[in-house]
């Protein structure tokens, strides 16, 4: 019989101190941490095209977006996790966590779909103040918003045409997303 070996259970405090001079990006969910892996250049190329729209709806209302590299705080799940874009209108206290997002999105990969579609948009969907969170295909042209509709939430699935992100009163083209 084998013996398991049981990963040390790290505090939130812990990670985040951690966290701050880190070489490499960790997310963490509840004591586990789990190193983030490098994106394509088809990855990289999405997130710019669609941070940069969200950024400028987000100033137009007030609000501010980011991406890549500020986390976002899940507490009903005893999470951090890095979005690939996080927009917020609230003002945080920690100037390396966003704990109260409108819109987060996540930009599929092989590697990571299946935690992006199960764990993490599950645990998106605990934080009170978050509407829209949008799952980005790479290898075809689809994007999902699934949007807070009163206590449950529903799923518009774009293949064509605008997507809307009502969060920031966004209509984005497709082909804006998915330029070649």
């Amino acid at each position: 019989m084998g013996n398991a070996q049981r990963k040390p259970w790290i505090s939130p405090q812990d990670y985040l101190a951690a966290e701050r001079s880190a070489e490499v990006r960790h997310e963490y969910v509840d004591g586990e941490i789990f190193a983030m892996v490098g994106g394509s250049l088809n990855h990289a190329r999405i997130v710019a095209r669609l941070g940069y729209a969200i950024r400028q709806a987000a100033l137009r209302r007030g609000c501010d977006a980011f991406t890549n590299d500020v986390k976002v705080r899940v507490e009903a799940a005893n999470a951090y996790y890095y979005p690939d874009i996080v927009a917020t209108c609230a003002a945080d206290d920690d100037p390396y966590v966003v704990k109260d997002p409108v819109l987060v999105v996540e930009v599929l990969s092989d590697s990571t779909e299946a935690i992006d579609r199960r764990e993490k948009r599950t645990n998106y969907q605990k934080i009170p103040s978050l509407r829209e969170i949008v799952l980005v295909s790479q290898s075809e042209r689809l994007i999902e918003v699934y949007r807070r509709d009163g206590s449950g939430w529903t799923v518009d699935v774009v293949r064509d045409g605008p997507v809307m992100l009502a969060a920031l009163d966004l209509s984005l083209p497709l082909d804006a997303v998915y330029e070649d």
